[in-house]
């Protein structure tokens, strides 16, 4: 079968369960009625929620971290790009519901406060609020000796929309076109089974085709607030997806409609290299990983040149990817072979 995500340690089922066991507990937290400051506009597992401030607006509000990405960063004594991989997960899922990201405060846990490290975490986040063109309105530092080994990266982003122009997928038919938005690389997802295929055989800093390995697993998130944004501005989108922990899995979180994936570009060596040393079924590499593409806006056909204009213009490379049909689900089409989500 060879290594799947589940064997690293990182069981995407079983998450799942753990996740719904806590919404239904939280969901009887609605208790403002509609119409009010703070009902909340989205149902609870969208990648950002709306909660209504005036008649007019909402505030999008969404947390995220790092992750094990960080272990890399440790093994690399790097530490000035993860700041932009914690605004990048912020920042990407909020824009998927038309939101303008506003600002972010990160929350820091470390064993001991060590400042060389805070500061080199500092110049990343300065960096990712430039690329997101947010403001960092402050955090928290908790020094958790027992609870932390080495230290931890999280943070909650804060953004702003026009309930009239809020993005939800409601508006997603079968035959919209998803465009797919290339990825930078790995991301911030699916570093647990990474770890464990390419560190059991090579060191952190072997060269694989002239590439160090880490530097290659610490490639900061792309950020795709700009091309968003104007695009918001010039296109009539439908609905946007994160590509992150599961995968295209995550295009089933906009819309009851399914998916035909059959165009996609190129596979970045990063996942090759993956799925050649561990073995990993297409199926596993494709609910894991982002595979190439980090982002997705769906639009009517008639909009789709015009989209993957406004990308090219911020130098990020957008295909058409596929189509949204009527029967539920995600189907890939990798090489002859059909995947099913």
């Amino acid at each position: 079968m060879g290594t799947t995500y589940s064997d690293a340690g990182v069981d995407i089922e079983e998450e799942g369960r753990a996740i719904e066991a806590l919404i239904s507990e939280i969901k009887k937290s609605q208790f403002i009625k509609k119409g009010d400051v703070g009902e909340n506009l989205t149902d609870i597992g969208h990648f950002s929620a709306l909660v209504r401030i005036n008649k007019s607006q909402a505030l999008a509000v969404n947390s995220d971290g790092v992750g094990t990405k960080i272990i890399i960063a440790n093994l690399m004594e790097k530490y000035d790009t993860i700041g932009i991989d914690l605004f990048a997960m912020n920042a990407n899922d909020l824009i998927c519901v038309g939101a303008e990201p506003l600002t972010l405060v990160d929350y820091l846990a470390m064993d001991k406060p060590n400042p060389v490290i805070t500061k080199e975490i500092g110049k990343g986040l300065l960096k990712g609020a430039n690329l997101a063109k947010a403001s960092i309105s402050g955090g928290e530092l908790a020094t958790l000796p027992e609870m932390v080994n080495g230290f931890d990266l999280a943070g909650m982003m804060v953004g702003i929309v026009d309930i009239n122009n809020s993005i939800t997928g409601e508006k997603i038919m079968p035959g919209d076109i998803v465009v797919g938005l290339e990825s930078s690389g790995i991301h911030s997802n699916g570093l647990t089974l990474a770890r464990k295929i390419l560190l059991n055989k090579y060191d952190i800093r072997s060269k694989i085709n002239g590439v160090v390995i880490g530097d290659e697993l610490l490639q900061p998130t792309k950020i795709y607030v700009q091309e968003v944004m104007e695009t918001l501005k010039k296109v009539d989108i439908k609905g946007m997806v994160n590509i992150t922990g599961g995968g295209f899995k995550n295009l089933k979180r906009v819309t009851k409609f399914g998916y035909r994936i059959n165009h996609l570009p190129k596979v970045p060596e990063i996942f090759n290299l993956i799925q050649r040393e561990g073995k990993v079924t297409d199926h596993e590499m494709y609910r894991t990983y982002n595979m190439g593409i980090g982002f997705c806006i769906i639009v009517g056909k008639k909009d789709v040149n015009k989209v993957i204009s406004i990308c090219k213009k911020y130098s990020t490379n957008a295909w058409n990817i596929g189509t949204v049909v009527n029967k539920s689900g995600v189907q890939i089409k990798v090489n002859k072979t059909k995947l099913l989500y």
